[in-house]
């Protein structure tokens, strides 16, 4: 047989059929699936991803499929690095309520629940024509506020980029986390500045809260804004938080909050170990700032007449920079006197007829958070009281922008409608303050005074 006979036996005998047939059912399986997204309109990389095999398309199958598997790797690695980066500052716990978009959002999805995620979604989906809709898709099949945290990195693969992060945007629950991957960018400062840029000019409800460089990719965060928050809301505290943990399965029983004194107000006053068992802990710490201002002569009526537990249990702190509360308590067992010579402000700008009375010594550069941290931070269970003075309410705020509030268990708060200085108190008036305080998860009491 020679050649020219060989010849057209392949292009007109079976050979030539099988290998046609086999050439239709590789383009066949490279169209299928997306056909099928255009025909439905349904996201194909939401949930598992199938695979189809036809007969002699399992070369093609292998290599195709090992050149997913370093891409998969590839986008799960990124995942984990995007996460660890928004840890480290605070912005991510792993409760939140996770979506993924755009390509690769199932190798995303899964590296969020390997990572410890338990609500996480994926979509995989640019703007196309759907049959079933009629229309061009651009929207996230997702209801508005639905999300905590929301990460693509599509935004430089996109036809429109505005689409992308205002739908992101829109899913956003208040205070959510969207997180954009763009790239590949330059090393130098400039460069996040250009990167952020478009985003930034994009959000209609949000802060880009930061940007960096992350494996050859600019990293863009932003904030979705709180809408209505109160004072004590706009901080961010950590996801390990363990005061607002605990508290908060027994946040309903506490006390209702009143606008004017109630007679016997402490026989109304829910007390935290009326509710959680405090027997099983070794160091229970309380905690009086600004004691000589509810002092009255009878030295012995310092503690709460009918809190449940002994004052003895208790490791106890006057702090204060009033000398002659300090000499009246030093002799008392069982009790610590700190001089807070910060507290003399509240002092200085009320009425001066109190000031030779209440001696205080020279600002010795007192830190109250250093010394939380060094004496009563690790302690089992924490109670602390305070006034609502100027600068009571200004360590209260440096409390929650450093998380020490974290580790104060209950909170008794005496509050006047105005300051010392004569200005309103943070947050409003004494009741936002209260209000404020229990929706950012303190046990916190309202307490008038003897």
């Amino acid at each position: 047989m020679d050649f020219k006979t060989l010849k057209l036996m392949i292009f007109h005998g079976s050979l030539a059929r099988r290998v046609l047939l086999r050439a239709l059912m590789v383009i066949t399986a490279l169209s299928i699936v997306p056909l099928l997204q255009i025909i439905s309109g349904v996201d194909l990389e939401s949930g598992y991803s199938s695979s189809f095999i036809f007969p002699g398309t399992f070369a093609f199958s292998k290599a195709w499929g090992s050149f997913k598997m370093v891409q998969y790797g590839g986008n799960r690695n990124l995942t984990t690095s995007v996460v660890k980066e928004l840890m480290g500052k605070n912005m991510l716990n792993y409760s939140a309520k996770a979506l993924c978009v755009g390509e690769g959002s199932m190798s995303a999805v899964m590296a969020l629940k390997d990572l410890g995620f338990f609500d996480v979604h994926g979509v995989y989906r640019h703007p196309f024509f759907s049959l079933k809709h009629k229309k061009f898709i651009y929207e996230l099949d997702y209801e508005d506020k639905s999300y905590d945290f929301v990460l693509s990195r599509d935004l430089d693969k996109v036809s429109v980029p505005a689409l992308l992060v205002l739908e992101i945007e829109r899913v956003l629950k208040p205070g959510g986390i969207g997180a954009i991957l763009i790239g590949p960018t330059g090393s130098d400062p400039t460069s996040l500045i250009r990167s952020a840029t478009p985003v930034s000019s994009l959000l209609k409800a949000s802060i880009v809260v930061y940007v960096d460089h992350l494996n050859e990719l600019t990293l863009v965060v932003f904030e979705k804004k709180l809408e209505n928050v109160t004072y004590f809301e706009q901080y961010r505290l950590p996801a390990d938080c363990p005061s607002m943990t605990n508290n908060k399965a027994i946040m309903n029983h506490i006390e209702p909050l009143m606008e004017v004194k109630p007679m016997e107000f402490e026989e109304n006053i829910a007390y935290l170990p009326e509710f959680v068992n405090v027997s099983s802990k070794q160091r229970l710490v309380y905690i009086d700032i600004g004691a000589s201002e509810h002092m009255n002569s009878n030295v012995s009526s310092w503690f709460f007449p009918s809190y449940p537990l002994d004052h003895k249990a208790f490791d106890v702190y006057f702090v204060d920079h009033n000398i002659s509360v300090m000499l009246s308590y030093i002799k008392r067992p069982g009790i610590n006197f700190v001089y807070y010579p910060g507290l003399a402000e509240n002092r200085a700008t009320s009425s001066s007829t109190n000031r030779d009375s209440d001696p205080f010594l020279e600002d010795e550069g007192f830190d109250f958070q250093l010394w939380f941290k060094d004496t009563v931070q690790y302690a089992d269970y924490v109670v602390l009281k305070m006034n609502a003075g100027d600068v009571e309410l200004q360590l209260l705020s440096d409390l929650f922008e450093s998380g020490i509030i974290c580790f104060i268990d209950e909170l008794f708060l005496h509050c006047s409608e105005r300051t010392e200085s004569g200005q309103a108190v943070k947050g409003g008036d004494c009741m936002s303050l209260f209000k404020s305080l229990r929706r950012a998860g303190v046990y916190v009491h309202q307490w008038w005074g003897a």
